[in-house]
């Protein structure tokens, strides 16, 4: 079974080109120091002081910023910040997600009625402002605190999708013949259940990181995060706090947002290609 779905993955169009997207922004982040032709925040060399917003040129591919940092090193650098922060966030929104989706759909009961009534909260809260308000209490420096405000406001929607498919898992018949059979709780649940719902998790783990990446993005540009961390979200910042797109420095601005918007689609690939992996009508559409 795992080998035939791995080939229905491989041959799927979607999916090949979403893992050439992320495969290609992983090996950027992995070999920065090799692909980076500076530090991302030195501003001279042998040669002396960078120029100050300088435009493209053999020296520097996107220019300098008012500092006199490299554009395209903090590019290739600021991949490694933006992508572990997404993937980092995807996964531990994703465990929220499951746990709170699959106790609650499993043990029901009055347990079952607290934790839907929880996530309704967050539901009907609007994602963005929560996100911003809670980080702009945040004093604490560093990427951890952006990761800990998004896996804690982006869990909801997952785990209210994974409740409804371990709702009607549990009322099959061999979740029944297994209870009989005296299976304990925990085994039904990693043995019987959770096998059934892996697509739906890859789903919400890839839909999370994409959402993780764009409010990183999101913050940073609003100067909400730790702007002394090089990441895209910051770039976009800097340039807008210089006026980059006043003076026409689209070398500034504009990378980081097709990275940022390049990286989302091919997440949002691999998601499509899941699904129609997962469903047979999809795939034979």
């Amino acid at each position: 079974m795992l080998r035939n779905t791995m080939r229905l993955f491989l041959d799927n169009k979607k999916a090949f080109a979403g893992l050439l997207i992320l495969i290609f922004f992983v090996l950027v982040a992995l070999f920065a120091p090799v692909i980076a032709p500076y530090g991302p925040t030195q501003n001279r060399d042998e040669n002396g002081r960078f120029p100050l917003r300088a435009k493209i040129s053999k020296d520097h591919w996107l220019g300098t910023t008012q500092s006199g940092y490299d554009i395209f090193s903090q590019l290739v650098y600021g991949t490694r910040t933006s992508l572990f922060i997404g993937l980092v966030t995807g996964l531990l929104t994703t465990f929220i997600a499951l746990t709170v989706g699959m106790l609650s759909g499993y043990l029901g009961g009055v347990l079952d009625e607290i934790i839907s009534f929880v996530v309704n909260i967050f539901l009907v809260l609007p994602t963005l402002v929560l996100i911003i308000v809670i980080a702009s209490y945040i004093t604490v420096e560093g990427i951890l605190p952006i990761v800990l405000v998004l896996a804690l406001t982006g869990w909801a929607w997952g785990a209210r999708i994974i409740r409804a498919q371990v709702l009607s898992i549990r009322e099959r018949e061999y979740i029944y013949a297994s209870e009989v059979l005296g299976e304990r709780p925990i085994s039904i649940v990693f043995r019987e259940i959770l096998p059934n719902i892996v697509p739906l998790v890859m789903a919400t783990f890839l839909s999370s990181t994409i959402s993780a990446v764009l409010g990183e993005a999101s913050l940073s540009f609003l100067g909400l995060g730790d702007l002394t961390v090089i990441s895209w979200g910051t770039l976009l910042y800097w340039a807008q706090n210089s006026a980059a797109l006043l003076l026409g420095a689209w070398w500034w601005f504009l990378p980081p947002g097709l990275c940022i918007g390049l990286l989302g689609t091919g997440l949002a690939l691999l998601n499509f290609a899941i699904d129609e992996i997962s469903n047979p009508k999809l795939r034979k559409r």
